[in-house]
């Protein structure tokens, strides 16, 4: 699945999470991928193990990097906005509603950073997944 367009949910973190979620479903049913594609040794001879590995292989990498590349792009976006608050607050230091947008943006900040660890522990669940099951069929490029 592609990326959404740049910045897009980074306003709103409840929708950031759900494009996220969307972005995961590879690695929630990447179990039942391999059992569905992956034959037994009984079917091994009708289906291309080798192809079908390489194949979840480029899926999981492309998944894996745009998510990446969404979470670092409003973790930034987000932080400018914490650091424009913060100077304007520097300009206003009794406006209660300006404390308040920033201690909100702050927040968001946090929990967008925290789901950098939730994305490397789904992350690795699934290549230990794909790893357990594909080794005998692919050896991805070294790079992973």
């Amino acid at each position: 699945m592609a990326a959404p367009g740049e910045g897009a949910g980074c306003e709103d973190f409840a929708e950031f999470q759900e494009l996220l979620r969307v972005m995961r479903t590879i690695d929630d049913r990447i179990v039942h991928e391999l059992n569905t594609t992956l034959p037994t040794a009984s079917f091994a001879g009708k289906i291309d193990a080798k192809q079908t590995c390489r194949e979840l292989y480029k899926s999981l990498m492309e998944a894996h990097t745009s998510r990446e590349r969404m979470i670092k792009t409003c973790i930034a976006q987000t932080s400018n906005v914490v650091k424009a608050l913060q100077e304007e607050r520097e300009k206003a230091e009794n406006d209660i509603a300006l404390l308040k947008q920033l201690r909100k943006e702050q927040t968001k900040l946090k929990l967008m950073q925290s789901e950098l660890n939730v994305e490397e522990v789904v992350n690795d669940r699934s290549w230990k997944v794909f790893n357990e099951r594909c080794r005998v069929h692919y050896k991805p490029p070294k790079s992973q």
